[in-house]
């Protein structure tokens, strides 16, 4: 399975668990319900942009929303639309790697804000952490472009990795 959906599986959980959904996030001014709006409005942005038809906006609760959301993306990350090359903000890629290193860093990142809106932070794979820092490698400076990240914040010398690369996002654990 691609890092994507690997991603989306752990989302979900986090996404199940939660149980206040007006909590306040680390992401400023949203609730734990503005981030799976978030990531569900950018992907589906993103997939109608590359042309597929990924249907109407989901209604409903955040965890209802999420859910139609992904019943509705899964069957269409096929390895075909994966492969689909076009020209992004970065040069020639494919879905596939955009998903990847884009969409499913948000989902890693935003898993973690979610979780922390209910006092249940996720703590990253290692997998993830090799996926976030290679993604912000090929982000460079416009990792803080208005609206992506915050300025990174200061941490302890021997802070660990993850606390580490919250703070390149502008996040304190």
């Amino acid at each position: 399975m691609n890092f994507f959906l690997r991603a989306a599986d752990r989302f979900s959980a986090t996404v199940d668990a939660t149980t206040d959904w007006s909590a306040t996030s680390p992401c400023e001014g949203w609730t734990a319900a503005d981030v799976v709006d978030h990531v569900v409005d950018t992907e589906r942005d993103y997939l109608s942009r590359m042309d597929v038809a990924v249907g109407g906006r989901p209604s409903g609760s955040p965890a209802d929303v999420w859910a139609a959301h992904q019943a509705a993306v899964r069957p269409l990350v096929t390895d075909e639309l994966r492969a689909r090359e076009y020209d992004g903000f970065f040069g020639r890629t494919t879905i596939g790697a955009t998903l990847d290193h884009f969409y499913g860093f948000d989902l890693v990142v935003h898993g973690w804000d979610l979780g922390a809106a209910n006092g249940r932070p996720t703590t990253f794979t290692d997998a993830e952490m090799d996926t976030i820092e290679v993604a912000f490698e090929g982000f460079g400076d416009h990792a803080y472009d208005d609206g992506v990240f915050r300025r990174p914040v200061q941490v302890p010398a021997d802070a660990d990795r993850q606390t580490r690369l919250l703070a390149r996002t502008g996040r304190r654990a």
